[in-house]
Parts: structure tokens; sequence; C-alpha cells
């Protein structure tokens, strides 16, 4: 089921309403699709690459958009779908602690969802859930999303098909890495 659905999202890249097709893709992935937007976006942009950063504008859109669909999932369905859950594992203790974790690192944690290949809908969730300033998951959201569909969209843009490869194969890892320097630098600073 999962390659049907792969297959279908890569064939609305050559529709006529493929940025709508982006838009909605882009947008339930935040919270609930298992298919990356960047599987529809790789191919749109490729095909048409003067209109790379419209492609990745709307991808980002779209998908803080649905973030913010994710976001109340867990701000507002918790009770009716995940404390139950949680109660069945013996976790319903362990909730107060692992809130006030995630609000700690919240920021880093949704801007490295946001960038790497971790799936944005379990951060999404979980920000609402744990209460994150909605104003600070919105942000970050936005960096996030904005840094990743746009760095896709200029090395495409730049490169085009050759670099097809690189960004379906290991554009994940650069990212992670990028990330752990990143976060890496900040606390070495603070440790300054």
């Amino acid at each position: 089921m999962l390659r049907r659905l792969y297959d279908w999202t890569i064939a609305q890249a050559q529709s006529p309403y493929a940025l709508w097709v982006l838009a909605v893709v882009a947008f339930v992935e935040s919270s609930v699709f298992p298919i990356p937007p960047d599987v529809l976006m790789i191919p749109m942009i490729i095909a048409r690459p003067n209109k790379a950063f419209l492609i990745a504008g709307v991808a980002t859109l779209a998908s803080v958009l649905g973030g913010m669909l994710g976001y109340a999932i867990g701000a507002f369905a918790f009770e009716t779908v995940g404390q139950p859950i949680l109660e069945s594992l013996g976790k319903a203790d362990s909730m107060e602690a692992f809130n006030e974790r995630f609000n700690g690192v919240g920021f880093w944690a949704v801007l490295v969802a946001g960038v790497t290949p971790f799936p944005y809908k379990v951060i999404t969730i979980m920000s609402g859930w744990t209460a994150m300033p909605l104003a600070t998951f919105i942000v970050t959201s936005i960096i996030a999303r904005a840094l990743r569909f746009f760095i896709v969209a200029a090395l495409l843009w730049k490169f085009g098909e050759p670099i097809r490869d690189f960004i379906e194969k290991r554009l994940g890892l650069v990212f992670i890495v990028f990330c752990v320097l990143l976060i890496g630098g900040f606390f070495a600073a603070g440790a300054l």
C-alpha cells in the first residue's frame, strides 16, 4: 500500500494541479501522512527549475499550517487518544517529567525534526501535547521547514538532475550532521 501511495504522489508532480497537490501533501504530512513532500517537490523542481523557490515556498507554508494541525491534535485530542495509550503502557506517571524535559529542548526538537528526515508529525503532536508555547512552535517550524525546503530547491535549481540522487539518498544525513554541529556550537558558546 505504501508503494502505491508513493507512486501516486510521484505521478502528481506532472499534474497541472501539482502545486495544489504539493500543498495538500505538505499539509497532511505534518500531522498524519507517511510520505514527505520532498517526494513530490523534487520532480516538480527538476521539471520546472524556474519555479524552484515558489515550489519551496508552497511546501513551507503548507507544512507549517499542517504542523499547526498536528499541534492542535496533541493539545486537544491528547486526553481521548494519547493518554489512554500511555496509561495502557504504564507511562501515565512519567508524563509530567517528559513534558518538562521536552519543553526544555522544544525549540531544538522542532528545529531538528523540521529539517531532518525524523517524522515532523511526531514533534508537531508532541509540541501540542506538552503545551509548548505556540509562538515558539510556529517560529521554529517556519525556520526549520524553510531551511529544509529552500536548501533542496536551491540545490536542484543550481545543479539540476545530478544532485537529485544526492538529495534523495544523503541529504538527511547532511542535515543531521548540520544540526549536531549547530547545537554543539550553541552549547560550546554558552559554556565559554
